[in-house]
Parts: structure tokens; C-alpha cells; sequence
């Protein structure tokens, strides 16, 4: 298979709504981080704009999912076959719209061919239970699809998380509208609509819309759409819940992560330092899963301190489009300055600086900080930068109490040679994701991927809990005579 699908421009200024459209909104132009170069141009959605799309997404869902299961199964894996030839010239976009390395934008590819093939299995897995009845009643309890599901996906890994809610979205039978991240319009959305189109998704089902928070609110304010999955800070999430609260609406909240990195004393040093520069540095920090507190047992804290700065010191910055680098840059110089700040306030604090703490521009180079305390921005805040920050700590209670003086509750990675002392410990996070013996940034699709508290609703995606989150109990009963009741 040979179809170029993103070649012939047709998508340059416009957006996906039942075809490719100029909306009222007007132009976004795409941005490439590394140089400050506009490398494209989408149309921007308004409120009209994604009202339209709401009704017409309702208008086609009935006939969506009324087609036969075969039939929905094989757009999903033809999709993910048009995925595999156009492996390339997606990884470029990924590559130069997020500032990503080009691994990075390869594992988004992998795990969206992934989550499209667990989207067509979806097709043939139960979805139902036959109830305990009474003689002549046949009581069936089934899972049926909410109609119009909103998709609000973020900036850091956009193919990535546009697709993990889409496609399973609509293999569960719903209709999508999803509003990417204004700053990766093409990676978060382009991309996505180029390939369930030519993989013969009805006209309707699926609409794109890039936008800002007008469009954003106008989406999860519609009263044609009956649920929404957001993607993104903590901050925003708020939001966007209170709005969908108000009409009563199901909304699924992946957000932020302040997560830690347990080493415990007996943790093999050289493990737990490979670790913990992935989960720090992988795509410049900027995953919500990432390592934000270094939590070392004093024992090992300095040389813990001192080979992750010596990583720090040989890792390459640059543009990742020309150079083969490990870090990138900040996806926009606001964050840039948003990271610089944290880190320099720590220091004033009285954290200390063993490697990077300087920006290029966008580009800010590996960072290590040492003798972190609880009271430093540092510990408390989300950096989503490429920053180590690093606390130690004398006993596992008082590693338990550290993690737990944060309000996030995404992951947490422990190292130990002890197994039993590393479940001890995972017993008393309160988070979603827990790994001993590896490090935070973890992911598959068949996983069910979701935070507490400050971190997220509950909500999860992934594997089973996609039927929890895209359908609805719908309780069913049939008997071959009506009975008579006494009033």
C-alpha cells in the first residue's frame, strides 16, 4: 500500500467536518518549535463552528452504529495498514511539530497502530451479560454507546492521545469530535482524520476541529455531545469539569502528575539512574508521567546526584529534525521561561544546581537539582521540563510521606532489590500507576491509564476500561406475555 496521504495539501487551511472545510474561525498556523518556522496551516474552529459539527456528528451516529461489526472492524485495521505506509511522513510531522526525537514520534506510531487494532477487537468482545430472571423473562444487561463523545487532546504527545480516545470511542459505537491542541493541530488531528477517511469512516461520524478555548468550551458546553475526554493540565481540567457538571455530562479527566521516583537503599545504582533520566528527560519532560520528584535514600542520594548530572552533561540539545539529539526544545518559549523560573527559584531556595539550569531559547538543556526540600517549587509544582529534582530521604516511612505531600496522583516508580519492601510501599501510593522496579513513564494500550485526585476524575483508558468509559449500563428485558399487576 502505497496511498500518500498527506502529499497533495489537500488539508492545508482547513479542517476535517464531514470533508475537508475552511471554518469561520480562521487560520492557525503550525509552528515548528525548534526554529520558529510556520510549517503549515489549519483552519480554526469557533463556537459555530463546532456547534455545527456537534449536530452533525448526532444526525450520523444512529446509522454508525447500526452497521455491522465486520464492517466497523475493518475501517480500524485498514486505517492501521495506511498507518504503516505512511509511518514516515508522519514521524516527520510528529518529529517538527512537538520538537520530539524521532524514536518518540515512532513509539506514537506503534501505539496508535495499537490502540486501532484493540479499536477493531473491540468489535467481537462481549458486550453484555444475561441477568439472573424469573421463568419467562429474559433479562439482559448490555453497554450501549453515549451518541456523541468530545475529545480535547494536548500538545506533548498528540497523535498519541487523540487516538487513544478516538478510536475506541468509536469502535464502542459513538460519533467524535475532536478539538486538538491549537499548538499540534496536524500530529493531534490532521493526521488522524487523513487516515480514518481514506480508511472509509462514514461522512459524519468523525469530525476535527483545532481551536483555542472558545472552541473548547463550546464543545463540552453542546448539548448534542453527551460525554467528554480531556487530556491535559490540571488546571484546564477544572474547567472543563465544572462545564460538563453542569449539564449533568459523563467527563473523563486525564491530568497532570508531580510523580516520584522511590530509590530505595538497596536499589542497583546503575538501574535506577538509567531510569531516572528516561522518566526526567524523555521528550524534554514533557509527559504527565514523568519523573517530577527524585525521592533517594540518603545512603545513595550523592552518587545518585552525581552520575545523573554526568548524564546530564553528555546528553545533545538541538533541533531534532536535523540533528541526531536527545533533547529537544519546549514546545513554546512561555514554557521555557515557566521551567527557568522554577528552577531558579529552588535555587534561591537553597537547591543545588549540578548540571544544566541554562536556556537556549526553547531549547533548555538537561537539569539536575539536588538537596530538594517540600518547600520548593521544584517539589510542589508540575514542570514539564527536562529537570531532575532530587530529595533524600532516611526511612521508607518517611518515602511514603514525601510522596504523599503533593495533591497529584498519577505514577510512581520504586527501585529495590526486595520485592516485598517495593509492594509494601506501592500499597500506600495513592496513584493510578505503580511500577517497582522500573521508572514512571510507562505505557501500552491494554493498560488502564488514569490518576486520582489532582491527577484525574477516576477516569481511565485503556484495555478493558475503554467499555467503562465509552458506553453506558442499558438494562433490557423481554417476556412473551405481558403480566398482570393487582393495582
Amino acid at each position: 500500500m502505497s496511498e500518500d496521504l498527506l502529499g497533495s495539501g489537500v488539508w492545508q487551511g482547513k479542517a476535517w467536518s464531514s470533508g475537508w472545510k475552511v471554518l469561520q474561525g480562521g487560520i492557525l498556523d503550525v509552528e515548528e518549535p525548534a526554529t520558529g518556522q510556520t510549517i503549515g496551516r489549519v483552519s480554526r474552529a469557533n463556537a459555530a463552528d463546532v456547534r455545527a459539527a456537534c449536530a452533525a456528528a448526532r444526525n450520523a451516529q444512529k446509522a454508525w452504529v447500526a452497521m455491522g461489526h465486520a464492517a466497523r472492524a475493518a475501517i480500524f485495521r485498514k486505517a492501521a495498514a495506511l498507518l504503516e505506509a505512511n509511518r514516515e511522513a508522519f514521524a516527520a510531522w510528529i518529529v517538527r511539530e512537538t520538537g520530539g526525537i524521532p524514536p518518540k514520534a515512532m513509539f506514537e506510531i506503534d501505539s496508535v497502530q495499537h490502540h486501532l487494532f484493540e479499536a477493531a477487537a473491540m468489535l467481537t468482545q462481549p458486550q453484555g451479560l444475561v441477568l439472573p430472571s424469573e421463568g419467562g423473562c429474559t433479562s439482559i444487561a448490555r453497554r450501549v454507546p453515549h451518541g456523541v463523545v468530545g475529545v480535547i487532546s494536548p500538545f506533548n504527545f498528540p497523535f498519541l492521545l487523540s487516538s487513544r480516545a478516538v478510536a475506541p470511542a468509536l469502535a464502542a459505537g459513538n460519533a467524535v469530535v475532536l478539538k486538538p491542541d491549537p499548538r499540534t493541530p496536524v500530529s493531534g488531528g490532521v493526521l488522524l482524520a487523513a487516515l480514518l477517511d481514506a480508511a472509509g469512516l462514514p461522512a459524519g461520524v468523525f469530525h476535527m476541529l483545532p481551536g483555542d478555548a472558545e472552541a473548547g468550551e463550546a464543545l463540552v458546553s453542546d448539548p448534542a455531545v453527551a460525554m467528554i475526554s480531556f487530556t491535559g493540565s490540571t488546571a484546564v481540567g477544572r474547567r472543563v469539569g465544572e462545564l460538563a457538571g453542569r449539564q449533568l455530562k459523563k467527563v473523563a479527566l486525564e491530568l497532570g502528575g508531580k510523580n516520584v521516583l522511590i530509590i530505595l537503599d538497596d536499589a542497583d545504582l546503575e538501574l535506577a539512574v538509567s531510569g531516572g533520566s528516561w522518566a526526567s528527560w524523555l521528550h524534554q519532560g514533557q509527559i504527565c508521567m514523568s519523573a517530577g520528584r527524585h525521592l533517594v535514600h540518603r545512603d545513595l542520594a550523592q552518587a545518585y546526584a552525581q552520575r545523573m548530572a554526568a548524564k546530564a552533561a553528555a546528553l545533545p540539545v538541538g533541533d531534532p529534525h536535523t540533528a541526531p539529539v536527545a533533547i529537544g526544545p519546549l514546545i513554546t518559549g512561555r514554557q521555557a521561561e515557566r521551567v527557568d523560573r522554577i528552577v531558579q527559584e529552588s535555587v534561591r531556595m537553597g537547591a543545588k544546581l549540578l548540571a544544566g539550569g541554562r536556556c537556549d531559547g526553547r531549547f533548555y538543556h538537561p537539569t539536575v537539582l539536588a538537596e530538594v526540600t517540600p518547600q520548593m517549587p521544584a517539589f510542589r509544582e508540575e514542570i514539564f521540563g527536562p529537570v531532575v529534582s532530587i530529595t533524600a530521604f532516611g526511612s521508607d516511612a518517611e518515602a511514603v510521606a514525601l510522596a504523599a505531600d503533593n495533591e497529584y496522583g498519577l505514577a510512581a516508580g520504586i527501585y529495590t532489590a526486595d520485592v516485598g519492601r517495593g509492594m509494601a510501599i506501592a500499597e500506600q501510593l495513592e496513584v493510578g500507576l505503580v511500577h517497582i522496579n522500573d521508572q514512571t513513564v510507562n505505557d501500552n494500550g491494554l493498560m488502564p491509564m488514569g490518576g486520582r485526585g489532582a491527577s484525574g476524575n477516576g477516569s481511565r483508558h485503556g484495555g478493558p476500561a475503554n467499555w467503562d468509559e465509552f458506553t453506558q449500563w442499558q438494562w433490557l428485558t423481554v417476556r412473551n406475555t405481558a403480566p398482570t399487576y393487582p393495582l
